[in-house]
């Protein structure tokens, strides 16, 4: 594979002449959809196969929804699910709720042509966690956060749905907003490993991956995604080989014009940039800065790519059913 070394969003409901062109040229790993792009089950359909039509392949199309606050497709045409947080202290059986609540997410994105979630989110809650990412959060404990996520994950494979485990190395100590600021961590490394570290290695098989935009001061001042020091944390310590993705490059935490982060964050050794956000002339110089995949970032892609397969067969209503009687509905 020698496509572009980013994942774009787009305008609209519909693409444009203009970013037609631009896609086809650019030829992006994938996309991103957004609210500002879901209308309704039809439109959508034709906006996922307008963005596979502008690089003539079978791209990855994403979004966030990890339900709650974090969902892009929302009533009344899609389900709308509670925090998972909120969820999960409420459900009799946390683990089953997880899974059915996954499929049932999976199953509705592939049916409209989105074969990749921004989830699970495998960051730990703590007391200082920021609101904007607490109740996203599955747990406290490493273990029963890589748990959940593990079946959060599988879940998502079973319908054809790629998972993005979110956010590493972890962006549950954080206690600044990320998209408007650069959050700092002053954890030492042991305490890290031992905690916000190991949830990511238990799931470190997974096809896919999205970085933080945090400074782990024990190890770099700069945020893990523009770090050589953090990505290397992430590819041995953590030992994750999937794809790894970095989160949107037009965030508040960055600095710096957007072909400047891009290219920091493919030089720190991230495979793809994220660019979610911002007018057209931010797009070309994002596809400027980052070139094409690299032969190491092209393996991880097709080995990603290959994870998807056809959905398995399940009983939409009976799974509804199950997890309202959970959830004690």
């Amino acid at each position: 594979m020698t496509t572009g070394a980013a994942i774009f969003g787009c305008d609209g409901f519909e693409l444009g002449r203009e970013e037609r062109a631009f896609f086809r040229d650019a030829d992006p790993f994938g996309f991103i959809l957004f609210a500002r792009n879901v209308d309704t089950p039809d439109q959508l359909r034709r906006l996922t196969a307008e963005l596979r039509e502008a690089v003539g392949r079978d791209a990855p199309i994403l979004v966030d929804q990890e339900g709650g606050r974090v969902q892009r497709l929302r009533p009344p045409h899609w389900r709308a699910h509670l925090p998972p947080l909120e969820m999960l202290a409420r459900a009799a059986d946390p683990a089953r709720a997880m899974a059915i609540r996954s499929t049932l997410i999976a199953e509705e994105l592939r049916r409209h042509g989105i074969d990749a979630n921004c989830a699970p989110v495998a960051d730990l809650a703590g007391e200082e966690t920021h609101p904007f990412l607490r109740n996203r959060c599955y747990g406290t404990a490493p273990d029963t956060v890589a748990g959940l996520a593990r079946i959060a994950a599988e879940a998502h494979l079973a319908q054809g749905v790629l998972p993005v485990v979110k956010h590493m190395p972890g962006h549950g100590r954080a206690t600044s907003d990320s998209h408007a600021d650069l959050p700092r961590v002053d954890a030492p490394i042991a305490e890290l490993d031992g905690s916000d570290f190991a949830a990511f290695r238990a799931l470190n098989d997974l096809p896919m991956a999205m970085t933080a935009h945090v400074v782990f001061a024990a190890l770099d001042d700069r945020p893990a995604t523009c770090s050589p020091i953090l990505v290397d944390v992430i590819r041995t310590q953590i030992g994750f080989d999937g794809l790894l993705m970095t989160d949107d490059i037009e965030m508040g935490a960055l600095s710096g014009p957007v072909g400047e982060r891009s290219r920091a964050a493919i030089a720190a050794g991230c495979d793809v940039v994220l660019h979610c956000n911002g007018p057209m002339e931010a797009r070309i110089e994002v596809a400027a800065a980052v070139g094409g995949l690299t032969s190491a970032a092209a393996r991880r892609a097709n080995a990603a790519l290959a994870c998807r397969r056809p959905p398995e067969p399940i009983d939409i209503a009976a799974q509804e059913a199950e997890l309202a009687a959970l959830l004690g509905a």
